[in-house]
């Protein structure tokens, strides 16, 4: 006897409440392995491969590509021997089809019948680092497939963990201190700050009855939900020409960037000033750096090189404001965003503890997260969580802009094109390598003064490097 199990999109995490179908990985009628990805969705903030709990035969899929589904909406129905293993093992153990993932994943259970799935009773919570062995009946709660992947991916056995989170949910933060103390040396990377935002999420589209790709089921215990039943997905709506023009659906990450952008507006009180630079000796700087030997420095790590150093001079400007408490909270830590352009629209990654990392370092993760961006693997965490952000918008060919604020930081600094113009250099005319640099920032949390302060250091070190060695 076979039973069939409805796995339903789970909760992503980071606020997240629906996600648009981009891709099956699966068919109908397709064996699968508990855990193995079935279906890739766009977020408001990356895109993600969701695994499936269940090792069986899939016996339904619901929603088309292109279609919005919600949170707790069905994605497959799979077909799983009565009585099989729950799969709570630890995580290396290979899995096979008819057993079922012990994890709690938010959205979708473990392999005891609905009526009788055990809750996760709230418990007192235990200090950062203790450990709990779990028996193997008890369920594993686990807030998101991300955090599951990242325990098989470490070898990390969540049944020795202890969740920090509600009702002792293991978070993402949980896993990486289980790496980190077992880890040879310190992990180079923190988890995300407690006060990282959430973006904004994903806008629904109309709402239509998604239809399900059946085929036979085998014989099941109990009747099953009709594969061919309508599911709550949202069905994504395709541009449409009318008299009145193009519609296109703002969804995704461009309807993210959207509200984002649209609630900075809305919230805060920006001012932009802005200064030439000659950026002719950084130039010079970085060709020497790389002439040396060793990883090539970027130009956007120099000057996040030059961010960092100009934030611990002025730590006004790495905030954010509470309007709920009416308070300006400076943050201890630099987490630096820098804008990226993708085929999937503007993105914000998100180089965490900036400001413990040398220029080399700073270079090599800049790169690592834009190619993960240009290749859509950004996990929502990447994107999260900035303090002040970075935007080169100098390699479209554009000498200057008045950028809009990331919500809930206070400052953006802008980078144009670097060109050759003419440039009084030691009382003679001369052609120099020129850069227009324009910050933009919060007027709640500083004066134009301390603005203006920040500006011209970092105009300062563009035009003589040699100044950053003072605070090194």
């Amino acid at each position: 006897m076979t039973v069939v199990r409805e796995f339903t999109l789970p909760d992503l995490g980071e606020g997240l409440t629906g996600a648009e179908i981009v891709r099956w990985l699966v068919q109908v009628g397709e064996v699968v392995a508990v855990d193995q990805p079935v279906v890739e969705v766009e977020t408001a903030k990356a895109m993600v491969d969701v695994p499936c709990p269940y090792g069986g035969v899939v016996t339904a899929r619901y929603g088309e590509e292109g279609a919005e589904v919600p949170v707790g909406a069905p994605l497959i129905t799979v077909a799983v021997p009565e009585g099989s293993d729950d799969g709570a093992g630890p995580p290396d153990r290979p899995a096979t089809a008819g057993e079922e993932s012990g994890n709690v994943l938010v959205g979708y259970g473990t392999a005891a019948p609905a009526a009788r799935r055990r809750r996760v009773q709230p418990s007192p919570r235990p200090p950062h680092g203790t450990t709990a062995v779990r028996n193997g009946a008890e369920p594993i709660p686990v807030i998101s497939p991300l955090v599951r992947r990242l325990a098989r991916e470490h070898g990390v056995d969540l049944r020795q963990l202890r969740g920090s989170g509600p009702e002792g949910l293991i978070l993402r933060a949980d896993v990486e201190r289980a790496v980190a103390a077992t880890a040879p040396a310190p992990a180079t990377a923190a988890p995300p700050a407690a006060t990282a935002p959430t973006a904004a999420t994903a806008p629904t589209a109309a709402t239509a009855p998604a239809t399900a790709t059946a085929a036979p089921a085998p014989a099941t215990a109990a009747p099953a939900r009709a594969a061919t039943a309508p599911a709550p997905a949202t069905a994504g709506r395709a541009a449409a020409t009318g008299p009145e023009g193009e519609r296109i659906p703002l969804r995704g990450v461009r309807g993210a960037v959207a509200d984002k952008l649209a609630r900075s507006r809305r919230e805060i009180p920006d001012a932009t000033c802005w200064v030439d630079a000659d950026a002719t000796e950084l130039l010079a700087t970085r060709a020497a750096m790389n002439a040396a030997g060793g990883p090539k420095v970027s130009l956007l790590a120099l000057l996040a090189r030059i961010c960092t150093a100009a934030l611990a001079r002025f730590p006004e400007l790495n905030a954010r404001v509470d309007m709920d408490s009416r308070d300006i909270i400076r943050l201890p830590d630099v987490h630096l965003g820098f804008a990226a352009q993708t085929d999937r629209g503007l993105v914000v990654p998100v180089v965490r503890d900036a400001h413990k990392r040398s220029t080399e370092e700073l270079s090599e993760e800049i790169a690592r997260l834009t190619e993960a961006a240009r290749t859509g693997t950004l996990a929502p965490a990447q994107l999260t969580g900035g303090t002040f952000t970075l935007n080169n918008y100098g390699v479209f060919g554009v000498d200057g802009s008045t950028p809009i604020i990331n919500h809930p930081e206070a400052a953006m600094l802008g980078v144009g094109r670097i060109a050759a113009k003419p440039w009084v250099h030691q009382g003679e005319l001369a052609v120099r390598q020129v850069v227009q640099l324009s910050f933009t920032f919060d007027h709640r949390v500083c004066d134009g003064g301390t603005a203006g302060g920040f500006l011209r250091h970092v105009a300062d070190c563009v035009e003589r490097p040699m100044v950053l060695l003072r605070r090194l």
